[in-house]
């Protein structure tokens, strides 16, 4: 009777968030590969769902919406780095080709045409049709996820939050600390960085409801969301070897 009863409290939970699910799975629709579906990323982010029911542990302090929220998402985005397969230099072709960009747009007054782009990295269209494939992918890599990446460690939301039942005041400084290194990197972004994340990780806007807040196009949202990704990445290495020296 009371693994009846589990069950059916496990599939209440199920369709009580399945809109939470879908929800999560449009904001990362964008960085889906060729071949897999909306239906597709609400399938994985309910696999994280479940695994949140079964593993959540209220005891802990952390709303089961924050948890799951996690899980959902690391379902999704697990399954799609399994289909999609990028070259390690990715991310640093990604900021050549953004380098390049806003230095024709400079010049230019106007966006750079494929073979503008092309020419200046002195490759071919078809290789830079490559490189921007890599975009929505690079998308993927989230605030919420990584906040400090190293060959040592990555930082996650999860290590941020605090356990109300095992508080270690080292490690809350810690915590602070890495925060100070954030704020500080996130300053140092163009305006126009700081308004993608914003109104992508903040105001919890999709790529296409930024499109069309910024008039663009929602895979030029895509590209700008990388493009600041890149840009923070950088600036918190700049961070931590200043801090380290």
């Amino acid at each position: 009777m009371k693994c009846y009863k589990q069950f059916d409290e496990r599939e209440e939970m199920i369709l009580r968030y399945l809109p939470y699910v879908k929800y999560i799975a449009s904001r990362l629709v964008a960085g889906k590969p060729p071949g897999v579906e909306f239906e597709d990323l609400v399938s994985y982010g309910i696999i994280g769902l479940i695994d949140a029911i079964e593993k959540f542990d209220p005891t802990k302090g952390i709303k089961f919406e924050t948890y799951a929220t996690l899980r959902i998402k690391g379902a999704i985005i697990d399954e799609l780095r399994k289909i999609s397969w990028i070259p390690k230099s990715a991310v640093s072709k990604l900021s050549l080709l953004n380098q390049a960009r806003e230095e024709l747009e400079s010049s230019l007054n106007r966006e750079p045409t494929d073979k503008e782009l092309a020419d200046k990295l002195n490759i071919s269209e078809e290789e830079l049709k490559t490189i921007e494939s890599y975009v929505n992918y690079v998308s993927l890599v989230s605030l919420e996820e990584i906040f400090f990446k190293s060959d040592e460690e990555d930082m996650q939301v999860k290590d941020f939050v605090e356990d109300a039942n095992s508080p270690h005041p080292e490690t809350i400084v810690e915590n602070e600390e890495r925060f100070k290194i954030l704020r500080e990197a996130i300053s140092m972004l163009p305006e126009k960085d700081k308004l993608i994340l914003n109104l992508y990780y903040f105001e919890k806007l999709t790529l296409k409801e930024i499109g069309k807040i910024l008039e663009v196009s929602e895979s030029r949202v895509s590209q700008l969301h990388s493009r600041a990704i890149i840009r923070l990445r950088e600036n918190l290495k700049r961070l931590k070897y200043i801090l380290e020296e």
